[in-house]
């Protein structure tokens, strides 16, 4: 009898880790994507007025991330991103020039921004509120945006992806810029779109 109870909580004890092994890589792989750079389906844009009259628009060339999504338990949702300043790209060479500088951006002492959420709250099944830390030559600060999912399925090649978008704005004093652009350019906007292939 006790050599039964015995075979039986072994056979038992293997079935259940068998499930879980069988599961488990299942759930994650439903919840992790990698941002796709490679095929350069996602940006990071920014804007900033220029002497009040229009706008200034520029991006970043290059950048990697990540992020978790899951349907399922939407709120539950992260993201990472890491921006190469030195890729700032405004479509003029010699203002990129000046905005790698120390009077901008300083990419010489501070070549990456960052960005990496703390908390995503979904108010239904397209529109959240992102927080987290945003780091900016050197200087970091709690910061809250809206994000709006675009969509998620599958893709031709056989993978699964899930895109969202999210906009945000900040004065540039807050991280350390303090040249003068007139009153009317003391803020910049930036926009994250992004598309991730489940991995």
């Amino acid at each position: 009898m006790k050599k039964t109870l015995i075979t039986t909580t072994l056979a038992t004890t293997f079935l259940a880790s068998s499930l879980f092994a069988a599961i488990a890589p299942n759930t994650a792989l439903a919840a992790d994507y990698k941002v796709d750079v490679k095929g350069a389906h996602a940006f990071v844009q920014f804007k900033i007025k220029h002497l009040g009259y229009s706008w200034l628009l520029g991006r970043f060339n290059t950048f990697d991330g990540d992020f978790s999504y899951d349907d399922k338990s939407p709120n539950s949702a992260k993201i990472n991103i890491e921006i190469d300043t030195k890729s700032i790209d405004s479509n003029h060479a010699e203002r990129d020039k000046h905005l790698k500088s120390e009077d901008f951006l300083n990419v010489s002492s501070f070549p990456k921004a960052t960005f990496v959420s703390n908390n995503i709250k979904f108010s239904d099944d397209e529109n959240a509120i992102v927080t987290g830390e945003f780091t900016l030559k050197g200087v970091t600060k709690t910061i809250s945006f809206p994000v709006v999912k675009i969509g998620e399925g599958q893709d031709p090649w056989g993978g699964y992806r899930a895109g969202f978008s999210g906009t945000t704005s900040f004065k540039l004093a807050d991280y350390g810029i303090t040249y003068n652009l007139g009153p009317a350019s003391t803020q910049v906007e930036m926009a994250l779109h992004i598309e991730g292939v489940r991995i």
